[in-house]
């Protein structure tokens, strides 16, 4: 994905103070904080976007009264960071209308009826993280495997009795696994080429990080798969099954769908194209094998191929809730389709608002500048790389921004201390790329916690893949392991 952030055409009479920079940090946390304590789950309903806006208009009033900024440099940082996320929000709208068609076609409720006569309660959180592990891998993508895969694998989840949070962790740590390490991944391609590193240098630097905390995550959920069988599972399968039957048509046929979608992507087909196909495909599956289902979401006051019509459009667009008569699974099939993504798209764009006019305004460039030149040794510059990443998922909400932002502030300072260029690749992706699905108010947060239907701060906990992976590049950090010493002149690993 390509990205262009100029952070060097930042007009203003006064320096940019660091202390005053981080009065909309504060205040947006401050208001973060007061969102979750009165909506809680329906943070992002309207709070958290008017938190999002009153933080902007904060940033934009300092920086048009204090420092003479003029207004269209900031409306340009604005428009810079909403277009870069333009494609995001087509892909989370398709994303929207792709889930549903599957889940109504059959495809999620067959994998679901063959998934619980196979997976173990004991293995599932151990099994889903491999699973969807081994799918980003190949399709370079967590976006993507969540919301195939993912979806399937947490209603499997839901219908052998594993809480939906711990189910949402293992899916997560195993999908960004894959995204970080995949030379697929939009995400491993822009770390290494803004660090102007090998991509295959990158991939085989990152393994040494990346292989300690996967097995780390994956003896956490095999211990914990345990413990929750321990404690009783108390969830009727047969049941389950049963309703499945009798509202869908379970058919091995609809798996079709998803193996064309597969070999799409093994063919690298644009993410785009793959998923309007497999949404378009689905949704000719559904008139074929659940026409019963199109007619119910229809409703009354058609008939016939017009009833048909207007079942599969409301199922791509809208809301749908189909009734069962089994409370847990009226909650698993109900689908949002391109409607239901609505939410997220409004976050999404007054979190990019946020993020262009504290770029713009030259703000988060001062925080952060203001923390290297207190630099001086390796422990410090990984561990401020770190947290730079984490810090820039907070307030510019993108992982792609964060990582570009993040590898442009520290160059310098690897060169500086005669660091390898692949260190501060590591070190950045092992942060921003693996820490915005963290955030609830960033866009890989608000998308996975709608795709998933679980909130970002109830899954947080249990994402234990994505902060083992900060914390252990900062345990090699500490000790030097596979670090080389500074070499009086910074060698150059394009070329490794």
């Amino acid at each position: 994905m390509s990205q262009e952030i100029n952070t060097e055409k930042i007009q203003q009479k006064k320096t940019v103070n660091p202390l005053v920079s981080l009065l909309p940090i504060i205040v947006l946390i401050l208001m973060m904080v007061v969102v979750v304590i009165l909506f809680g789950n329906d943070a992002l309903s309207g709070g958290s976007q008017i938190s999002l806006l009153v933080s902007t208009a904060l940033c934009i009033c300092i920086s048009l009264w204090y420092y003479d900024i003029p207004w269209k440099q900031l409306e340009n940082g604005m428009k810079d960071t909403i277009r870069d996320a333009s494609t995001s929000i087509v892909i989370l709208l398709l994303i929207g209308m792709m889930s549903a068609s599957w889940m109504i076609c059959g495809v999620v409720p067959t994998l679901i009826y063959y998934g619980v006569q196979i997976v173990s309660p004991v293995l599932y959180l151990f099994v889903t993280c491999i699973i969807c592990a081994a799918v980003s891998v190949m399709t370079g993508s967590s976006w993507t495997t969540i919301a195939t895969i993912g979806v399937a694998l947490i209603g499997i989840g839901t219908a052998i009795g594993i809480p939906v949070y711990w189910a949402a962790g293992a899916i997560i740590s195993g999908a960004y696994f894959g995204d970080k390490i995949s030379p697929l991944s939009d995400t491993t391609i822009l770390a290494s080429a803004v660090a102007d590193v090998n991509i295959f240098t990158h991939v085989k630097y990152m393994m040494r990080t990346t292989l300690p905390s996967i097995c780390i995550t994956l003896a956490i959920f095999l211990v914990a798969g345990f413990v929750l069988a321990a404690k009783g599972i108390s969830v009727d399968v047969d049941e389950f099954k049963t309703v499945l039957e009798s509202k869908f048509n379970i058919n091995p046929l609809t798996l079709f769908v998803p193996v064309v979608t597969g070999i799409m992507i093994a063919k690298k087909v644009p993410s785009l194209i793959t998923l309007f196909l497999s949404s378009v495909l689905a949704a000719v599956t559904a008139l074929y094998m659940q026409p019963d289902l199109l007619r119910e979401i229809a409703g009354d006051g058609c008939d016939g191929w017009q009833q048909l019509a207007k079942g599969t459009v409301l199922m791509l667009t809208s809301e749908t809730h189909i009734n069962t008569g089994y409370e847990v699974l009226d909650d698993l099939v109900s689908t949002g389709g391109m409607f239901g993504m609505m939410k997220t798209v409004w976050l999404i764009l007054c979190a990019m608002c946020f993020g262009g006019v504290m770029v713009a305004s030259g703000m988060l460039q001062s925080i952060t500048k203001s923390l290297v030149s207190c630099i001086t040794g390796r422990r410090q510059l990984v561990g401020s790389t770190l947290l730079s990443g984490i810090f820039m998922n907070l307030l510019t909400c993108d992982q792609y921004i964060s990582i570009i932002l993040t590898t442009n502030i520290f160059n310098d300072a690897y060169k500086d201390l005669g660091y390898e260029k692949k260190l501060l690749s590591r070190s950045t992706e092992d942060s921003a790329t693996v820490t915005s699905v963290l955030i609830p108010w960033s866009s890989c947060g608000m998308t996975q916690a709608m795709i998933l239907g679980v909130p970002t701060l109830l899954y947080l906990p249990f994402c234990f893949f994505n902060y083992i992976s900060p914390l252990m590049s900062f345990i090699y950090a500490w000790f030097g392991w596979t670090i080389k010493a500074p070499s009086a002149k910074p060698s150059d690993t394009v070329n490794e």
